[in-house]
């Protein structure tokens, strides 16, 4: 295995229609959730993944499942919870760069995830485990299930990968901003945003940031500075790597994930960190091009066209 995931997906339902949602009369189905968004982008690039999660025994559940492992992601390691509904949420294009996004996720299937719900076996064969900043918020019980993910993978030589993916409405600040720096300082790579980075330490400029983060104990830090590109650091390097434009952004949620997909799949295929920083780059351009979270992933053949067209040199 590649790279094991643990998290929530949910059911998202997209108006056909823009403008306030009230007054939308059919929507789109799809599913998106930061992990499982992660693990469908390696898997068209041909890399291993498997997801970890719980799904409620309902029809969107046993959908939902289906669609994953249609997209080449290993979900044996996913749970049906018969007393728990799978987690729902809204898009709203209420206009022009005003996109609103509306959770129905409280006491959902997957906020009852536990560390009961890990195998440690399963973690131990993957090279990365990727973990995000919004687990930990949805229960006391997700809190700890991560950081039991954490020491098994420390156990095991496994590299954590954490992408913080701030969401401000699921926990108290003071609380997200304690778990955050404590499992950066567990983290062999992090992967912030500016805005979340400045959360975490109080400070906007990139490069004292990048120092803070390696002080504070990660061996790579990549902080994204949206569509201008990203900068990387560790210990003895930093650069920052140019993104790519887009001439028109759909939807912009999922360019996060897109990166940390891209830049993973770059270190999985022994890139430079100017490289996989690329790759990433060039994989959250991808994603906002399109409505919904992954259906504008590329596959490997896609990636390598569109690299060739920037007539960039990218090892395969």
């Amino acid at each position: 295995m590649d790279v094991v995931t643990v998290g929530e997906t949910m059911v998202l339902m997209t108006p056909d229609s823009s403008g306030p949602m009230r007054y939308a009369n059919e929507f789109m189905r799809k599913f998106a959730g930061a992990e499982s968004n992660l693990a469908i982008g390696l898997a068209r690039l041909g890399h291993q993944v498997g997801w970890i999660s719980r799904v409620g025994k309902d029809e969107f559940g046993k959908a939902m499942v289906s669609f994953i492992r249609g997209e080449g992601v290993d979900v044996s390691q996913v749970k049906v919870d018969d007393s728990a509904p799978t987690g729902l949420y809204f898009k709203e294009f209420r206009r022009a760069n005003d996109l609103r996004v509306y959770y129905y996720r409280k006491n959902s299937a997957a906020s009852k995830l536990s560390p009961v719900d890990l195998n440690e076996e399963y973690i131990a064969s993957a090279k990365f485990l990727h973990i995000t900043g919004i687990t930990p918020a949805l229960s006391d019980s997700c809190y700890e299930m991560i950081f039991s993910a954490i020491e098994m993978a420390k156990k095991h030589s496994v590299k954590v990968v954490f992408d913080p993916n701030l969401r401000r409405k699921l926990w108290d600040e003071g609380k997200a901003r304690e778990t955050f720096l404590k499992i950066a300082s567990q983290a062999d790579i992090v992967l912030p945003g500016l805005d979340e980075g400045e959360f975490m330490f109080g400070e906007k400029d990139v490069e004292k940031l990048g120092k803070l983060f390696i002080e504070h104990g990660s061996a790579i830090v990549v902080i994204k500075t949206g569509a201008d590109g990203a900068f990387y650091f560790t210990n003895d390097d930093h650069r920052f790597v140019p993104g790519f434009p887009v001439a028109k952004v759909v939807d912009p949620v999922g360019a996060g994930d897109g990166f940390a997909a891209g830049f993973i799949s770059g270190l999985l295929d022994e890139l430079s960190l100017y490289e996989a920083v690329k790759r990433g780059n060039a994989l959250g351009a991808f994603a906002v091009t399109v409505n919904g979270d992954v259906e504008g992933l590329p596959d490997r053949d896609e990636l390598f066209t569109f690299f060739n067209e920037k007539s960039n040199d990218v090892s395969r």
